[in-house]
């Protein structure tokens, strides 16, 4: 395993956190900046470091990744460069709600570009043998359930291109002209469905009062932000209403990403897979 490198939090200035951890400004140098776990996870950032490595040296837009890194207080995290003047696009939009199509438009790009870059995929994990694991390791459905939910994931198509794994506009960011996707963890490759499933559950699916805390808007205006998405990504000889009949099942998986982290069924969530079940 390779050995962290020691740090002090002395060095550095909190600027947000999450559910996940931590981000800090170091309080010197400009251009770096600090993402740590939360205490007791230590194999997460180094396998986020190794993956995010890889992205990065595929020339997809992302942060360059630096050290592995563990505090005096016990954490661990990654040394990133940081983006100057950087936002998301789910804080854009929610700053900025009348330019939601502009920002929807060029987030729809971003994916569009994600999802047509190849892999190898000897080097990242397929997402259906993720969700195959995730599954068999999720203690809240049936095993009927389990059996229907397996067979969709199996019948769903296969592609060597690139899946983001966390999709949500708010891990998407911009600099001036500069894009670049961020929190690159759950990176991996498949059928791009898997991914823009996350899009319309951040949009669509989740609670009002998870959208304003996690994306910063009313979900009325998340819900506009999908619906300019959807032709950008799309294009716009596809009705809504089927879009979203194809979309539906995909935001519905993410439960079982949701259920591993919060150790708890989210029936609000499970409604996108109510023709599976």
């Amino acid at each position: 395993m390779t050995e962290p490198i020691r740090i002090s939090l002395d060095d550095y200035t909190l600027f947000g956190g999450g559910a996940n951890g931590e981000s800090y400004d170091h309080k010197t140098n400009p251009d770096l900046m600090l993402k740590l776990y939360m205490p007791g996870k230590i194999q997460q950032p180094l396998d986020e470091m190794i993956l995010a490595r890889k992205v990065y040296d595929m020339g997809i837009p992302t942060p360059e990744p630096g050290d592995y890194v563990v505090t005096d207080d016990g954490r661990y995290g990654i040394r990133f460069r940081r983006i100057h003047g950087k936002k998301s696009y789910s804080r854009a939009t929610g700053d900025n709600p009348e330019l939601v199509g502009q920002y929807a438009r060029e987030f729809a790009d971003m994916c569009l570009k994600l999802h047509a870059t190849h892999v190898d995929t000897t080097q990242f994990e397929c997402v259906k043998d993720r969700y195959y694991r995730l599954l068999t390791e999720n203690p809240f459905f049936t095993t009927t359930e389990k059996d229907r939910i397996g067979r969709f994931i199996s019948d769903a198509p296969d592609s060597d291109t690139a899946i983001h794994g966390d999709l949500q506009y708010s891990n998407a960011i911009f600099a001036g002209s500069d894009r670049y996707f961020i929190d690159l963890g759950d990176f991996c490759y498949g059928y791009n469905m898997f991914d823009v499933g996350m899009v319309y559950l951040c949009c669509c699916l989740s609670e009002e009062s998870f959208i304003r805390e996690t994306f910063h808007m009313p979900k009325s205006l998340a819900i506009e932000f999908w619906k300019n998405f959807a032709p950008a990504y799309f294009g716009t000889d596809r009705p809504l209403k089927d879009i979203e009949e194809e979309i539906r099942p995909y935001a519905g998986l993410k439960t079982l990403i949701v259920e591993r982290d919060t150790k708890c069924p989210m029936p609000e969530l499970r409604a996108g897979m109510a023709s599976l079940l």
